[in-house]
């Protein structure tokens, strides 16, 4: 794999931390350990790349659909290095890797728009738009490439550099899509630097960075916005949800018992806007739980480069760990598995597919995000009681209403507190739209030209009019 000239210092002896394949459980390579001290240069090369960078809109623009075809390029090495690191099956693999490119070409296409402002003062007025300057990128394990994407085609679009930090659980294939990226773009426009805290933290309070972009939890979220405000940079954080599935007394459950499954399973789980809990009508419970369970029971788990596989492991020991607890602590508080419950036998860090029943509705399984292979559901009495309990963590990312009759349901949908509500459908995204969250599910805005205004400051000129 290419170095890029962040991972070498002279005089100094790289030290290398080990990545786990989660289908086994075992270190299948290395990755560079960079140091906090490190940073200064990466942050003033950015700094200096950016003067040249932010100058011609047109030759960006030609840049990234350039890096986007170099993507597509190195689509199959990027898509098993993928998986070997994250686990899930080498399809999602492939399908995260083309919407990287796409995301590049999108944003290669968008370009801020000069307004006038007219207030009737005989001066000519308009609003327009300047880049940051650098900008830091902190992404999780979930989704490594589509997040950092998302992150880095809006930012290198609006005329900004990046340095871009992957998880330490999955930092591989960042480092290969950043030596792809770099084949199309200007030296040091888009450095990636791997390594374990405190590298993360120092990114975030780096006084040469003017925004910090930052997807993970909300305690690390929290930290990264105090870190952030030391030099007063710009955070962007989407710090993960609990979505509520409301299903209606109308609903058609043989009809959206698979798409209500994959909303909830997808990643094995892992997806921040996953359905996490789902809320059904008394005399529906018994139904849902079924028809969840048995595709539960049925659906092929296994290692994700086996073309059978639907469902991967769990990405890491510790988020293994966390997906056990929470399934404990419901079992022992009298919730009852429809399905799995366990881990699986073997190596890797498998969870079996479950659906849990009779779940307290204080249990942690249900207030808080278990980010795992686990999805509880609950009955209700009343549509007011569904949308209540819905609304009743700290999180606001998304949510949905099923049901058969649109407007109902839609009107249900607006009573959601959240930043996305879906009908009969579940975490679907345009490139076009914004993804934001409400309450503890972040700050700012992603998506569209959205994302773009985000990464830009408004510049403001007046002059007189001709006499």
């Amino acid at each position: 794999m290419p170095m890029s000239e962040a991972d070498s210092v002279p005089g100094r002896r790289a030290v290398r931390f080990s990545v786990v394949d989660p289908a086994t459980g075992e270190a299948f390579d290395e990755a560079r350990d960079q140091q906090p001290g490190e940073l200064d240069d990466v942050v003033a090369r950015a700094q200096r790349a950016w003067r040249g960078w932010r100058a011609d809109p047109a030759a960006r623009a030609a840049a990234l659909r350039s890096a986007a075809d170099a993507v597509e390029t190195a689509g199959d090495d990027l898509a098993r290095l993928l998986t070997r690191e994250q686990g899930k099956p080498l399809a999602e693999s492939y399908a995260e890797v083309a919407r990287t490119a796409v995301r590049l070409r999108y944003f290669a296409d968008l370009a801020p728009r000069t307004r006038r402002i007219d207030d009737g003062r005989p001066v000519h007025s308009e609003v327009r738009w300047r880049p940051l300057g650098p900008v830091a990128a902190i992404v999780p394990w979930n989704f490594p490439l589509q997040l950092a994407a998302a992150k880095f085609a809006p930012a290198l679009a609006a005329g900004n550099t990046m340095v871009l930090k992957p998880s330490p659980f999955t930092p591989l294939a960042t480092r290969l899509l950043g030596s792809v990226l770099a084949t199309a773009l200007p030296e040091d426009v888009l450095t990636v630097v791997t390594g374990r805290e405190p590298l993360g933290a120092r990114l975030a309070s780096h006084p040469g960075i003017r925004h910090v972009t930052f997807t993970g939890s909300v305690p690390t979220g929290r930290a990264v916005a105090a870190a952030a405000a030391a030099s007063l940079a710009r955070v962007t954080l989407e710090l993960g949800g609990n979505d509520a599935a409301v299903l209606l007394d109308d609903v058609d459950v043989d009809r959206i018992a698979d798409r209500l499954f994959w909303a909830a399973f997808r990643n094995c789980g892992q997806v921040c806007m996953a359905v996490k809990r789902v809320y059904v009508p008394a005399r529906l419970h018994a139904e849902v739980v079924e028809a969840l369970a048995q595709r539960a029971k049925t659906v092929a788990v296994g290692p994700g480069l086996d073309p059978e596989t639907r469902l991967g492991p769990v990405n890491n020991a510790s988020q293994l760990a966390r997906v056990e607890q929470v399934t404990e602590q419901a079992l022992a508080g009298g919730a009852r598995a429809a399905s799995g419950g366990h881990r699986l036998d073997g190596p890797g860090y498998f969870f079996a597919p479950t659906i849990l029943t009779d779940v307290p509705p204080d249990s942690p399984v249900v207030t808080e995000e278990q980010f795992g292979p686990v999805l509880p559901v609950l009955p209700y009495r009343s549509v007011d009681e569904a949308v209540d309990a819905a609304n009743s963590t700290g999180f606001g990312l998304g949510g949905s209403v099923w049901g058969t009759d649109l407007d109902r349901a839609e009107a249900v949908a607006d009573r959601l507190e959240c930043g996305t509500a879906w009908i009969n459908h579940h975490a679907e995204l345009s490139l076009a739209q914004p993804f934001a969250g409400v309450k503890d599910s972040g700050v700012g805005v992603a998506g569209g030209p959205w994302g773009l205004y985000g990464n830009l400051r408004p510049f403001v000129v007046h002059r007189p009019q001709e006499a």
